[in-house]
């Protein structure tokens, strides 16, 4: 028996968008994917954006226009400082992770009219922040609405993703991994009914290291010298998911990754 779709909440994630080729492939390849899924909530991360790290004014307006909800970002998002400009305002329906200290601009949460969005960063070799763990429970102690919550956890260690997703399990609808670009093969719905992922991938060039020009990378591995990275040019791919929730039980009914590659210009 099928469920009625007013009793389903069907939300596509889009992994991090590296760059301009990761808009031209949310700009090319996201318009067909809604008619294709039909998603009642967009959210991408868009820590990298703008040149391959942070965010600028002019990107964040592009990436709403394009059809995009929510962006959702982590460790990079600092990196543009014009970002804290933006945060200050608090017109844009951008997140910055939730677990940065009291007094750090911008929010690490935002209701929807369907569906709550928390942004949190890992602490496994990353920046020493707040405890996601701990931030998380209280953040879940202050909400007062019964809607589904996603989070999208940016964080380096597997394992540090795989701990929160069981810990939070059945007190969230879903948690999506993002900020290693590559994706995983563990997409499902943990026993007590939270959708779970350990990376989406990336929206970005394919000939890359997670992104980034290859010889550049190469040279900074062989040789230890610091040098500025830029983005790949080339056949870029959209990579993310499609998560169904039961708006009844705010369980996942379904998790699916989805990948679309768009030929270079």
């Amino acid at each position: 028996m099928t469920m009625p779709a007013d009793k389903r909440l069907k939300v596509l994630f889009i992994g991090d968008i590296v760059g301009n080729p990761g808009r031209r492939a949310l700009e090319k390849l996201l318009p067909s994917l809604k008619e294709e899924f039909n998603p009642d909530v967009v959210i991408a991360n868009g820590e990298n954006a703008a040149g391959g790290f942070g965010l600028t004014r002019g990107v964040v307006e592009e990436i709403l226009a394009l059809g995009v909800d929510v962006i959702t970002t982590g460790n990079h998002v600092w990196d543009k400082k014009e970002v804290l400009e933006l945060f200050k305002e608090d017109k844009y329906p951008i997140l910055r992770p939730y677990n940065y200290p009291l007094r750090t601009p911008g929010r690490g949460c935002i209701v929807l009219e369907k569906i709550i969005v928390v942004n949190l960063q890992g602490r496994t070799f990353m920046p020493s922040i707040d405890c996601p763990f701990y931030r998380m429970e209280e953040l879940l102690g202050q909400l007062d609405v019964r809607k589904p919550i996603l989070v999208d956890f940016h964080a380096e260690a597997t394992s540090e993703k795989l701990a929160f997703a069981y810990c939070f399990d059945g007190k969230v609808s879903a948690v999506v991994g993002t900020h290693t670009h590559v994706p995983t093969a563990d997409a499902r719905i943990l026993p007590k009914g939270t959708s779970y992922i350990t990376d989406v991938g990336m929206t970005g060039p394919v000939n890359s290291i997670i992104g980034m020009d290859v010889e550049k990378v190469l040279r900074r591995f062989l040789t230890g010298i610091p040098e500025k990275l830029e983005v790949a040019k080339g056949q870029v791919s959209l990579q993310g998911v499609v998560i169904e929730i039961d708006l009844d039980t705010l369980k996942s009914l379904s998790i699916r990754r989805v990948e679309r590659t768009l030929e270079a210009e």
